[in-house]
């Protein structure tokens, strides 16, 4: 085990002009902590994994595992084993033989080699599937072999870069689990890229935010959902999204559909000279109430049911133009399309306010 030192570390491709897919990163990861990448496609987060592999060059800045300069040393030297997105297995080779690979290169004797391929097996519920070959396994059966390899190997560190991306919804959910149950038994440290966010959401200590090679923020999931750090954080985590519009601004508070939502001192004083903000709040902070009540007004065009849930898709005047809100809702009794309802917020310290330009976030 060992502790992850991103040092102003940057990932430059030529070009013109040239582009940073990683740009300054500096990030710690402690010894054993479990901390996610996230970000959408083109954010840099693989590249940012693939240069503590050592399988991109680092161009600016270093890396550092266990408190050693990692920057310039060979993929093979670095006590690192890595899951991909597509299993890698040797399609010739039993699940026994996959997994015990990297040791038999290493010419480690057989029977050390048979008793951590059992103990993996063990922790992976794949003991009956040893002498089967890949082809004859489910996905998720392939993703946990690819899992027991790296275990055998028991490194430093290790990387998966969206290992789940290839499952089923289902089998996703229960395999994300199986992960973070396993990396909390192990106990080593683990660096996780996805671009789903419900993935970072459930299965980080800290989970780390790129976009465009930059890091946004990196925080506990609590922290991330609660403060975000500026608008893009707050409209990439959380599902469904948060609302986000950019709304005037008066000396009472933010102005939607000619009501006022009051807002604090401190969030005024921060807002500084603007006349507009972006205005945040999540679906689950507002609620239907009755048409006699104080409100909102709003024209429902799209009811997703998800069960106990609804989620309800509807258009409120803001800044004299008609924007779309998401509010959740009771699944029981959700409104009809078309219908007119009343949208009220369930408590004023649920907004969130962003600089309409930086989009950073003004202290509430």
């Amino acid at each position: 085990m060992a502790e992850v030192a991103y040092v102003n570390a940057s990932r430059v491709y030529p070009g013109s002009p040239p582009v940073k897919a990683v740009d300054q990163l500096e990030l710690d990861v402690a010894d054993g902590e479990f901390l996610v990448l996230v970000g959408p496609s083109g954010s840099g987060k693989s590249t940012a994994l693939r240069m503590l592999a050592g399988l991109e060059d680092i161009d600016e800045g270093g890396i550092s595992i266990g408190g050693s300069d990692v920057t310039n040393t060979p993929p093979k030297s670095r006590d690192i084993a890595m899951v991909f997105q597509s299993y890698a297995l040797y399609p010739h080779m039993t699940v026994a033989e996959n997994m015990g690979f990297a040791l038999k290169l290493r010419k480690t004797p057989k029977a050390v080699i048979s008793e951590k391929v059992t103990e993996a097996a063990r922790m992976l519920d794949l003991e009956k599937y040893l002498d089967r070959k890949p082809k004859a396994l489910s996905g998720g059966q392939r993703q946990r072999v690819a899992m027991g390899r790296a275990i055998v190997r028991e490194p430093s560190v290790f990387l998966m870069d969206e290992p789940l991306s290839n499952l089923d919804a289902k089998l996703r959910v229960e395999t994300r689990a199986n992960i973070a149950a396993l990396q909390k038994r192990l106990g080593t440290t683990t660096i996780y890229v996805t671009h789903d966010q419900v993935e970072a959401m459930t299965m980080g200590h800290r989970v780390a935010v790129l976009k465009d090679g930059l890091l946004q923020q990196v925080a506990t999931p609590r922290e991330l959902y609660e403060n975000p750090a500026n608008a893009f954080v707050a409209g990439f985590i959380g599902s469904p999204a948060m609302n986000l519009k950019t709304v005037p601004l008066t000396s009472e508070g933010a102005v939607l559909d000619g009501a006022t939502v009051p807002l604090s001192r401190e969030t005024l004083a921060a807002a500084g000279d603007l006349e507009q903000v972006t205005f945040g709040v999540r679906p689950e902070a507002l609620e239907l109430t009755s048409s006699d009540a104080d409100g909102l007004d709003m024209t429902v065009e799209l009811v997703e049911e998800l069960g106990a849930d609804a989620l309800i898709h509807g258009s409120i005047s803001v800044g004299g133009s008609s924007e779309r809100f998401v509010v959740r809702a009771d699944g029981r009794t959700p409104p009809a399309l078309g219908q007119q309802v009343k949208v009220a917020l369930r408590d004023a310290g649920e907004v969130h306010l962003f600089h309409p330009e930086t989009g950073d976030r003004l202290a509430s």
